[in-house]
């Protein structure tokens, strides 16, 4: 599956639009219809949005955190730990899935019964290497983003515990 948006969003989220090129690419295993529509995209509204849950969703708040107004908590309140995988409040997380559904759209390939799932991340890894999309690149613009939300969530842990 591929994310994509519009020029002006990769100029909200401070990239440079590169035309023909998802903004990130990944696999299901299992069920899109789980993984992507319902941890991504949360399309559900009965099921809230769990940022802390979804790399994809960490890389857009993170590059969206100050038009948004997104700070990081831990993924687990009562275990704060593991800051890295930071989350948002519920509130962020609304601001987040909102603008995620007025502004990408999602392309999905389906995987033919002929390819043994052992080829799926080779194939996958593959399709990274040749289009070389923005949120799939290790140390990019995302991942000094993301250490700004992952900071936040450690303030939180770190004020939780003097608390106490």
């Amino acid at each position: 599956y591929a994310f994509h948006a519009a020029e002006e969003a990769w100029s909200e989220l401070g990239l440079e639009h590169r035309r023909d090129v998802p903004l990130y690419v990944g696999m299901s295993r299992s069920s899109l219809v789980t993984r992507e529509l319902g941890q991504h995209f949360a399309i559900d509204p009965e099921v809230p949005a769990r940022t802390g849950g979804s790399t994809v969703r960490r890389s857009f708040a993170a590059l969206l955190r100050e038009p948004l107004q997104l700070r990081g908590v831990p993924r687990n309140l009562d275990r704060p730990e593991r800051p890295a995988n930071y989350g948002l409040d519920q509130e962020g997380d609304a601001r987040l899935t909102s603008w995620m559904h007025r502004t990408l759209t999602l392309a999905v390939w389906p995987m033919p019964a002929e390819l043994p799932l052992s080829q799926l991340e080779p194939l996958e890894s593959d399709v990274i290497r040749a289009w070389t999309p923005q949120l799939n690149i290790r140390r990019n613009p995302v991942s000094v983003a993301r250490q700004l939300l992952a900071d936040d969530a450690r303030a939180w842990i770190a004020a939780a515990n003097a608390a106490r």
